[in-house]
């Protein structure tokens, strides 16, 4: 059997990343963490109702996800051990470990148009999905004719 090395991506500027995270986050968010590469990729969706967040986060269990509203912030954290730290001696002995399913916080900032008391999430198929509803008056509204009197 021949084992080929596999070299993990990086990114192509380590220093760009660290500056765009830097300037995402706030200062208080800053003094706690450390920068880190496996930030699970989010796409953000408008629609006419809502706001839709989906975080790819596959290999977790919807428990290991903590989603709070803090100060105009939606906030989305994981905390989890890895096999590997729970299971030292009676663990499994990789020979190869690439899967790595870390603890991670992500936070947005929350439009005044979000109604915070109507957010709502799913977690399905490593996906964990956030519906943002927004206030009424923040709806798109259809055209309305005035009539000259």
């Amino acid at each position: 059997m021949n084992l080929i090395r596999f070299n993990r991506p990086v990114p192509a500027n380590p220093l760009a990343t660290v500056l765009d995270e830097f300037f995402q986050k706030g200062m208080n968010e800053l003094k706690n963490t450390h920068f880190s590469y496996n930030r699970p990729s989010v796409n953000i969706l408008e629609e006419d109702e809502a706001f839709e967040v989906h975080l790819a986060a596959p290999g977790l269990n919807k428990e290991a996800f903590e989603i709070k509203v803090e100060n105009d912030q939606l906030i989305v954290k994981v905390t989890q051990k890895s096999d590997v730290e729970e299971n030292k001696e009676d663990g499994p002995k990789f020979r190869r470990r690439e899967f790595d399913y870390n603890s991670f916080s992500r936070s947005f900032h929350l439009p005044e148009t979000i109604n915070a008391d109507e957010i709502n999430a799913t977690y399905q198929d490593g996906v964990l999905k956030i519906t943002l509803n927004k206030k009424e008056e923040a709806k798109e509204k259809e055209p309305r004719l005035i009539t000259i009197s």
